[in-house]
C-alpha cells in the first residue's frame, strides 16, 4: 500500500482537534467540525471520487500484518479516552453557554467519538487479539454503547440481511422505525447471547462472569469519576453527566445511521432446509469513496467486511459486484434522515439489486 494511503488513514485525527480549536474559539466556531464533515468531506469525496483499487493478492498477507496499521487504531483509542477526559473538562469551565453552543459542540463530539471511535472499535472488536477486543471496550465505554461488542460479532455478522437481525434495515422501513428496533432490540439480543453463552459454561446469569453487567456498570462509573474529577462550585452537578450521555446518544445514533446505509433492504435468500445462503459480498452495500474511506478506516468497503470479518481494515476490497452506494456516509447518512428522499433514491437501487442477484442468480451454499 502506498505512503499517502498509510498517511491518509491518519486525517481521522483532524476531527479532534477542530473541535477543540472550536471550543476556543467559542460561539458558532463550535459547529466547526459539524461542517467540516457535512461540507467539506462530502464535497471532496465527490470531487475525488472513487478508489477502487485492491492490494495485490500477494502483497495482501504482508500488509496485512504490518504493525503500522494496528498502530493507527491503537493511537486513536488512547487519543479518545483523552479526548473524552478533555470535553467533560471543557464542559466544566461553563464556556460553553447558549443552545446553539451546546448543539455544535454535542454533535460535533458525537461524530468524532461515534463516527471514527464506533469505527475503530468496530475494528478492534473483530481481532482474536485480546488487547485489540480489550481497546474495542475502551471505546464503546465512552460512548455507553459496550454490548455492541456482543451483538454486533455475535449477533449481527451470524444473522445479517434476514428477518432475525435487528441491524438489517427492512425495504420500506425509515431510519427513525429502523432505529428503535436496532438499539433496543439489539441490546436485548445481546443479553440473550450472553445468557446461552453462560449457560453453555454452567454459569450462573447473575455473576461477575456476565460480560452484560459489566458493559452496563462501567459507562456510567467512568462517567460519575468524570463528574467527580472535574465538579465545580460554580457548576450544577448534572452538567457533565448530561454532556458525557448526550454525545454517547449522538455517537451510537450516528453508528445506526451507519447500520442503516450498509444494510438497507438486502436479504439473503432461504433454502429449502429454512436455513439462509452464506453472507457473500452481495449482501451488503458498498462504497468505494477514496476521502471518506481515509476517515472511516474503509469501513465502507463493507462488502467484503462482511464477507471476510476478520480481515484487517488496509486489505478490505472493492468488489465490482457487490450493491454500490452513489455516496459515501457522511452524504448517505444526511439523505437517510428524509426518508422521501431516501426512498426515491434507495429503493431503484434496492430494486435493480433484487432483479440482479436476488431474483436471477442460483441460491448459494
Amino acid at each position: 500500500m502506498n505512503s499517502i494511503k498509510k498517511i491518509g488513514f491518519f486525517t481521522a485525527l483532524i476531527l479532534p482537534a477542530f473541535i477543540v480549536v472550536g471550543f476556543y474559539l467559542g460561539g458558532g466556531w463550535n459547529w466547526l467540525t459539524v461542517g467540516f464533515v457535512f461540507l467539506v468531506i462530502t464535497s471532496i469525496d465527490y470531487l475525488v471520487g472513487l478508489d477502487t483499487k485492491n492490494v495485490e493478492t500477494e502483497k495482501a498477507k504482508v500488509v496485512g500484518e504490518e504493525f503500522y496499521y494496528r498502530f493507527v487504531t491503537y493511537v486513536w483509542t488512547f487519543l479518545q479516552l483523552a479526548f473524552v477526559v478533555w470535553g467533560c473538562f471543557a464542559i466544566s469551565t461553563g464556556k460553553v453557554n447558549t443552545a446553539i453552543e451546546w448543539f455544535g459542540f454535542i454533535i460535533g463530539f458525537g461524530l468524532v467519538t461515534g463516527g471514527i471511535g464506533i469505527t475503530v472499535a468496530h475494528e478492534l472488536g473483530h481481532k482474536k487479539s485480546k488487547l485489540e477486543q480489550f481497546y474495542s471496550q475502551m471505546l464503546l465505554m465512552t460512548v455507553c454503547y459496550m454490548h455492541f461488542f456482543v451483538e454486533h460479532n455475535r449477533g449481527h455478522h451470524v444473522q445479517v440481511a434476514t428477518p432475525a437481525d435487528p441491524a438489517t434495515a427492512r425495504k420500506g422501513e425509515n431510519f427513525y422505525a429502523f432505529w428503535f428496533r436496532s438499539v433496543f432490540v439489539g441490546y436485548a439480543h445481546a443479553w440473550h447471547l450472553e445468557k446461552e453463552s453462560l449457560n453453555r459454561k454452567g454459569r450462573s446469569i447473575i455473576s461477575v462472569h456476565n460480560s452484560m453487567i459489566w458493559f452496563a456498570i462501567l459507562p456510567v462509573a467512568f462517567c460519575a469519576l468524570l463528574t467527580f474529577f472535574f465538579k465545580s462550585e460554580t457548576m450544577v452537578w448534572w452538567v457533565i453527566p448530561a454532556f458525557f450521555f448526550a454525545q454517547s446518544f449522538v455517537a451510537f445514533s450516528l453508528l445506526e445511521l451507519v447500520n442503516y446505509v450498509e444494510h438497507y433492504g438486502i436479504v439473503r435468500k432461504q433454502k429449502a432446509n429454512g436455513q439462509y445462503e452464506r453472507v457473500n459480498p452481495l449482501h451488503s452495500w458498498n462504497a468505494s469513496h477514496l476521502i471518506s474511506n481515509f476517515f472511516l478506516f474503509q469501513l465502507q468497503r463493507h462488502s467484503d467486511h462482511h464477507a471476510n470479518a476478520i480481515k484487517r481494515y488496509q486489505v478490505l476490497e472493492h468488489v465490482d459486484d457487490s450493491p454500490q452506494l452513489p455516496f459515501g456516509y457522511p452524504t448517505m447518512i444526511i439523505i437517510a434522515l428524509v426518508p422521501p428522499l431516501w426512498f426515491s433514491l434507495m429503493n431503484r437501487l434496492l430494486e435493480d439489486w433484487e432483479n440482479r442477484v436476488y431474483r436471477q442468480q442460483p441460491i448459494a451454499a
